[in-house]
């Protein structure tokens, strides 16, 4: 069973926060790791975008092991106002299955969003994520230009999108993307090696209608089956869109999403939000 505080009912659609992830390459809590100009964590910005945009209920998923200290920070550092609820993912069995984990604390007959707690999309995508939600039935993907998704030079996994008609076709994984002097490319050996700047791709921030739950719970049942460690979001999405049982619209957004995967990202990520704060596009403390 989860966790819950704060108010028990309020308006406004549900964000799911993946943060149960182990960050090995970060070497720390990457949910936690400082970006905000008074210190504050990823997790608590990306929450202070979603109560800004209408999210009237947060869930975090968290695993055993750093959930106690992400649970404590966030009763330290977010206010009374804001009813949040804790699920624990119990294994490391992928995305999907953190989702599943978080169903006992929602009601599972609405919509729901799901994000990373290590990314920061910006308030411009959860508006929009918060709009869908609240106005369509439908599954969404809302997608960053390429351009406006990768942080430092260190390469990185991108899920490039397939669009026809506003809707997701397909998503292609693209591992060791990076920006050089000759543009966007990715060195995993697949064509194209040349990727345009205006590419949408996913960053995991997801619309899920009603029917998607079903979904999920067959996915983990024939994992089970078959013995597989992990089941991803945009694994079984693409199987989804391939058997044309569902559909996803594909939301472009227009901030930038900066998130850490590298220790060497925090100090450029810390950097980017001093300068929405700058521009006005961001205030200048959490929840404000």
């Amino acid at each position: 069973m989860g966790e819950r505080r704060g108010a028990l009912v309020m308006s406004g659609p549900v964000l799911v926060i993946l943060a149960a992830g182990r960050a090995r390459r970060f070497g720390g809590i990457k949910p936690l790791a400082p970006i905000g100009i008074h210190g504050e964590a990823v997790i608590d910005l990306i929450a202070s975008d979603a109560v800004a945009a209408g999210f009237g209920h947060i869930v975090v998923v968290i695993n055993p092991d750093t959930g106690p200290v992400i649970k404590e920070h966030i009763a330290t550092h977010w206010p009374q106002s804001v009813s949040v609820g804790f699920a624990t993912q119990e294994r490391p069995l992928g995305t999907v299955h953190a989702v599943l984990s978080a169903e006992s604390e929602l009601d599972t007959t609405v919509p729901f969003g799901v994000c990373n707690a290590d990314d920061l999309y910006g308030r411009d995508a959860m508006l929009t994520l918060g709009h869908h939600l609240a106005t369509a039935s439908n599954n969404c993907l809302v997608g960053f230009r390429l351009d406006q998704a990768l942080v430092g030079d260190q390469p990185v996994t991108r899920g490039v999108c397939q669009v026809e008609g506003g809707l997701l076709t397909g998503i292609a994984e693209r591992r060791q993307v990076s920006l050089g002097g000759g543009g966007f490319t990715a060195a995993d050996g697949l064509e194209p090696v040349q990727l345009a700047p205006d590419n949408l791709v996913s960053m995991n921030l997801w619309g899920f209608a009603p029917s998607m739950w079903a979904v999920f719970h067959a996915a983990m049942s024939a994992a089970e089956a078959s013995e597989e460690a992990e089941v991803l979001l945009p694994e079984i999405v693409g199987q989804e869109l391939q058997s044309g049982r569902a559909t996803f619209a594909v939301i472009p957004a227009t901030s930038q999403c900066v998130g850490v995967t590298h220790p060497d990202d925090l100090a450029i990520v810390q950097a980017e939000i001093r300068k929405q704060v700058a521009a006005g596009t961001r205030p200048d403390r959490a929840f404000h």
